[in-house]
């Protein structure tokens, strides 16, 4: 045999080692290396077992010649025999306790979950700590039952500009849902949130200001004209702008009607501070005509003062309906408002709704910059108006949520946000109503379990982009990137789609694990795809590897690269593996030193697990927790161990 078919037979039966298929499991706990467990001896024999066949080839191969055929080969006969007698050293220690590694595993998680969120801390309005206290009790002190939302009966707050319905809408929900500043026109779209008064559960929904009745919208007008124009809005004419916002009051009280239709209680508020307002007559004789048959409770709102509320109120019996003075600031009065709604719940509501017993439902989040169609593709998806769209830059101020069932049947929740712009661009702007709508869209990534990131077409990949991007990333949330506007790029073909994907992937290298759909939401095209992509995000994104498979990933990920020997010879060794969490899937690595697995090494080691197990469209987390052989010890206490290393990949 010549030496050129003895490394041809070495090469081909070293590749052809490596090249046994790894299959998905059913869902399991994934554990590696126990030394306790019996199939890690034939895990770590048939391991030894193919290193040993590659040594007999080897020297098979080299016997013909009587000699090794060059000095590569013999190094990597070195290699092979030094990877055999080092990776899996300590393998085979009988000290090693599954279950207390089990339960290390998922400390180790928490550890670095609790430390990953003080770090991406999003900024709270402040609350009260004997409100929140109080807030905190009812909540736990009620049962907690799983009614979906729509069978929920809707109580819907209306009434003109900034007399106080976000603040009431807060005060009921219990949170700081809605945004509320001392400004008209800050809530838009229809914003629902799930209360609860002794025994009644409901849905409360807020709505813009009323302003189309009123005779002077003038200063309303003004006010939005004054920041909306002149926001991100520089490739749109100053005409196109004042049209946008000209039209704003007509779809605000559409959605303000929305929400009326579908209510079995309606809330009409008023300001008492402020007085009798021609508004408030007009939206009373609104009601009265088109609404008489529905509950409608006049809340007479700002009146802190119990004696001069009773005062303030008497002027607004002129409106036809009994005056009730609260305060939303306070919580005056809303124990007799809330009394009041579910007595009227009651009576409309003959059947109790029943508790029905409903599986996890996915939250979608649509994020991404000021413009790109966020709204579009929630209308879209949706079937009807949901939240307003408009070429006016920041049309959308809260975090709206939508539920939504899929073709298949699966139910999701979205939720639509508002444009986050430039930390710098929103602090020079000195708008406190988007600062507090970017806050919103935060928050709205970190209760979501998919983030829909939405980029226009024509714009690209903005370093925008990229900054929401990472923050999805460590987050830990699912992820697909949707090229929405994809119509306006001219004469496409296969070989632009391929181009505009690759630039993506450039751009965007952080998230190059997120599948990319293409869409037009104005028109509806592709937008069934987003929920197709979502779906299968979720699926990964909840996914649990076997014991078997881990097993096969990661030994076969270590017996083609080992880790790295340092100067002084020292070289990383994994003791015990196990996925410990999902949403996102989370492995931690128990080694003798994680200092001896740089960062080239996990990157890799998260490149095997992905590209053998899949993963699509979602973070994994690999945790290296160091574990020196003094902690194996058997007589050894847990309390006087030290506390393990522990680094993320």
């Amino acid at each position: 045999m010549s030496s050129i078919d003895a490394s041809t037979q070495f090469s081909l039966s070293r590749i052809l080692s490596f090249l046994s298929p790894v299959s998905r499991s059913s869902p399991s706990r994934s554990i590696l290396l126990p030394a306790s467990s019996s199939n890690l001896s034939l895990s770590v024999s048939a391991l030894s077992l193919r290193n040993r066949q590659r040594l007999a080839t080897i020297r098979s191969c080299n016997s013909v010649e009587g000699e090794f055929q060059s000095v590569e080969e013999e190094e990597e006969l070195a290699g092979i025999e030094d990877d055999v007698e080092s990776d899996f050293e300590d393998v085979d220690d009988e000290n090693l306790d599954v279950d207390e590694l089990e339960l290390e595993a998922e400390n180790a998680v928490r550890e670095y979950s609790l430390s990953l969120s003080q770090e991406l801390k999003i900024e709270e309005e402040p609350i009260g700590e004997k409100e929140a206290r109080g807030r905190k009790k009812k909540r736990e002190s009620i049962k907690a039952v799983n009614i979906p939302d729509h069978l929920l009966p809707k109580v819907s707050i209306v009434g003109r500009p900034n007399v106080g319905k976000s603040a009431l809408f807060n005060r009921l929900v219990g949170g700081n849902r809605a945004i509320v500043v001392d400004e008209p026109g800050v809530t838009r779209d229809r914003l629902y949130g799930r209360a609860f008064w002794g025994a009644i559960e409901f849905m409360v929904i807020d709505t813009g200001g009323v302003i189309i009745v009123s005779k002077s919208p003038t200063d309303v007008m003004e006010q939005q004209l004054s920041v909306s124009t002149t926001i991100g809005m520089e490739g749109i004419s100053l005409a196109s702008r004042e049209a946008a916002v000209a039209r704003m009051p007509s779809m605000i009280e559409k959605q303000a009607t929305v929400a009326v239709k579908e209510s079995s209680v309606i809330i009409f508020v008023v300001d008492g501070q402020a007085g009798l307002n021609a508004a408030d007559v007009e939206i009373g004789d609104w009601l009265r005509k088109n609404y008489s048959h529905k509950s409608i409770i006049l809340a007479v709102n700002k009146c802190e003062s119990p004696r001069k509320g009773l005062m303030q109120a008497s002027e607004f019996w002129s409106l036809g309906f009994s005056p009730l003075p609260i305060s939303a600031v306070s919580g005056t009065g809303t124990g007799e408002l809330l009394d009041l709604v579910c007595s009227s719940l009651g009576k409309i509501e003959d059947t109790v709704v029943q508790n029905n017993e409903e599986g996890y439902v996915p939250s979608i989040a649509i994020v991404g910059r000021p413009n790109v169609g966020k709204s579009s593709i929630l209308n879209a998806l949706v079937g009807e108006d949901r939240t307003i769209v408009s070429p006016v830059s920041g049309t959308t101020r809260d975090a709206i949520d939508t539920e939504f069932e899929g073709p298949d049947g699966q139910k999701f929740r979205l939720i639509d946000t508002a444009g986050i712009r430039k930390r710098t661009a929103v602090a020079s702007s000195g708008s406190t109503t988007e600062a507090l709508s970017v806050n919103r869209a935060f928050r709205a990534i970190r209760r979501s379990d998919v983030v829909a990131l939405v980029v226009g077409a024509l714009a690209c990949i903005t370093e925008q982009d990229y900054k929401i991007a990472e923050r999805i990333e460590r987050e830990g949330k699912g992820c697909l990137i949707v090229v929405n506007k994809w119509d306006t790029i001219p004469n496409k073909n296969q070989q632009t789609t391929l181009h505009y994907e690759d630039d993506v992937r450039t751009k965007l290298r952080i998230l190059n694990w997120a599948p990319i759909v293409y869409s037009t939401a104005v028109a509806g095209n592709s937008v069934d795809k987003i929920i197709v992509a979502a779906s299968e995000v979720e699926k990964e994104r909840s996914s649990r590897l076997s014991t078997a498979t881990l097993n096969q990933v990661v030994h076969e990920a270590l017996a083609f690269k080992s880790p790295p020997r340092t100067r002084g010879g020292k070289r990383g060794r994994l003791y015990y593996c196990t996925q410990a969490a999902i949403r996102p899937p989370t492995f931690v690595f128990f080694v003798n030193d994680a200092k001896l697995f740089p960062e080239t090494y996990r990157r890799y080691m998260e490149k095997q697990l992905r590209s053998d197990a899949g993963f699509s469209g979602t973070p994994i987390r690999l945790l290296w927790r160091s574990r020196r052989k003094s902690e194996k010890d058997a007589g050894q206490s847990p309390a006087s161990k030290p506390k393990p290393n522990l680094t993320h990949k």
